[in-house]
């Protein structure tokens, strides 16, 4: 018998269907955009393009230039060099020419503070920006938008009688409301406490997705990045290191800096042989691992493995890898910090009840199924 897909979800996949105009089209495109602030250069030739309907998400450490990148698209900053357009109309020319002030930009922002008129109702927050419809036009689009972010009891509360998440689907209304090109959003789940981020960040995912709206997003939140994007850019000091859906930059880093923010990262030292990769774990057959390995023959790599990669058992000092030098409790799951004779420490992960203690001889062993990504040895 077929699997039948819950009602809900076929009609949700039906609306984000009917919404996307044509996932192909480009909708945002830098093209080599620079910002500096004399001798601080806080984004490099920047290039980056975004289609219709896509949620992409800047992640990256504080300090990468994922802001000011959102503040470039916004026109909040202008651009060093380099351009941008937004629905094929260039907004910055090359150089920073032809440069549009934000109201003149087809551009929405969701900030981290959600910046709601505590003066004015929901209604009236989310009415603000219609200012091309008549009161009939604009009271339908209002209660459209109400009826999207499932806030249509609220409709004439005050913003101080909602709760934060609350708040947060009313200037996510509110951006939505005058229908723009982009939709910017700036940390927008920094403000709530952890167990209303998870909740909101799906039911965001699945507004903008009905909506059918072209959106990016700036975190530093792995864990966010990763369950709402369609494509994540990974930025590191005022460049993008790696663009792709998130299953793809996590399983397949290009860079070590990547392999290193994106979970928790441990890297085998290892020698290139004819045989394999040789590791304080054994020898690795060269197919286990990412790409080609043959032409550093004889050189030293660094193979990434992740704490579920790793299994460590107890044992007696004769056999053991190394030691355990630290565990993490995390509820379903410890993660034990193991120091292998060679000198390289690895994360390994076990089920809660499997309890080893701070100094104790484990042997570890490759638990991985998939290919293993590598990087010539700094």
């Amino acid at each position: 018998m077929a699997h039948q897909q819950p009602e809900q979800y076929v009609s949700d996949f039906d609306t984000v269907e009917a919404a996307v105009e044509d996932p192909e089209r480009i909708v945002l495109e830098m093209d080599g955009v620079t910002k500096d602030y004399g001798q601080e250069v806080a984004v490099e030739d920047l290039s980056l393009s975004v289609k219709d309907g896509e949620l992409l998400t800047l992640l990256g450490p504080s300090g990468c230039g994922k802001t000011t990148t959102l503040r470039l698209l916004a026109g909040l900053e202008r651009p060093t060099d380099g351009s941008i357009s937004i629905a094929g109309e260039t907004v910055t020319g090359e150089g920073g020419d032809a440069f549009r002030q934000p109201d003149q930009r087809d551009v929405g922002i969701v900030f981290q503070d959600y910046a709601l008129f505590p003066h004015l109702s929901v209604a009236e927050n989310v009415a603000f920006g219609l200012t091309d419809h008549d009161e009939a036009g604009t009271e339908q689009r209002v209660d459209e938008l109400l009826d999207l972010v499932d806030l249509t009891d609220h409709h004439d509360k005050m913003p101080s009688n909602l709760s934060g998440g609350q708040q947060q689907r009313v200037a996510l209304a509110r951006s939505l409301a005058p229908e723009p090109d982009v939709l910017l959003l700036d940390e927008p789940f920094s403000n709530l406490d952890v167990r209303l981020r998870v909740e909101m960040r799906e039911e965001v995912r699945k507004i903008l997705k009905r909506a059918g709206v072209t959106a990016i997003s700036v975190t530093h939140d792995q864990e966010e990045a990763l369950s709402i994007s369609d494509r994540v850019a990974i930025m590191n000091d005022g460049t993008v290191e790696q663009v792709g859906d998130p299953a793809t930059v996590f399983q397949n880093p290009e860079s070590r800096f990547v392999a290193s923010f994106l979970g928790q990262a441990s890297f085998l030292s290892g020698r290139v042989t004819e045989d394999g990769v040789e590791t304080a774990l054994g020898t690795f057959p060269l197919e286990r691992l990412n790409g080609s390995v043959e032409a550093y023959d004889g050189a030293t790599v660094g193979v990434l493995v992740r704490p579920d990669d790793l299994r460590a058992t107890p044992t007696n000092e004769s056999t053991a890898d190394g030691y355990v030098v630290h565990r993490q409790y995390n509820g379903p799951s410890f993660v034990y910090r193991v120091e292998l004779h060679s000198g390289d420490v690895v994360h390994c992960m076990h089920n809660h009840v499997e309890t080893f203690d701070a100094g104790e001889p484990v042997e570890v062993d490759l638990v991985a199924d998939h290919q293993l990504a590598w990087y010539p040895a700094e």
